[in-house]
């Protein structure tokens, strides 16, 4: 059942221990079990809080143009986080690389690198919802 919830793009399932009761309240009788997807993302920048790591912006490809599809601001510890700036520095340019512009100030680059990216839904516009950076993608 499980898989196929997740099949359908659903966010998980809900089960109960199936000797226990409906007690009132939170129960330990209840597990929650959430699906998570994997998909291959292009970095279109990085989020700055002041100084402060803040996120990668992330796109999907459409035939030549690229499409927001998100923040990432999970999966980042500090060796991750300084790999990361030490790897995007030398792309930084000027102006977003998506083909709609977006709201968000960010540190744009040259979308030449590949993100893992788990998360457990994408919205209707394609975003993905709670996204956690799994890596970078250096063999595709």
């Amino acid at each position: 059942m499980f898989a196929h919830a997740c099949k359908l793009g659903m966010e998980g399932v809900v089960s109960k221990v199936r000797d226990a009761t409906y007690p009132k309240g939170r129960s330990n009788d209840w597990v929650k079990k959430t699906c998570a997807q994997r998909e291959t993302l292009t970095i279109a920048g990085f989020a700055l809080d002041g100084t402060k790591w803040d996120g990668l912006y992330v796109g999907r490809r459409k035939g030549e143009d690229l499409v927001y599809a998100g923040k990432v601001d999970h999966g980042f510890d500090k060796t991750s986080t300084a790999e990361l700036q030490r790897r995007l520095e030398p792309l930084v340019r000027k102006s977003q690389p998506y083909a709609k512009r977006i709201a968000h100030k960010g540190v744009w680059v040259e979308p030449k690198l590949l993100a893992e990216i788990e998360y457990r839904a994408k919205s209707a516009e394609g975003k993905v919802r709670h996204p956690f950076f799994k890596g970078l993608r250096e063999d595709l």
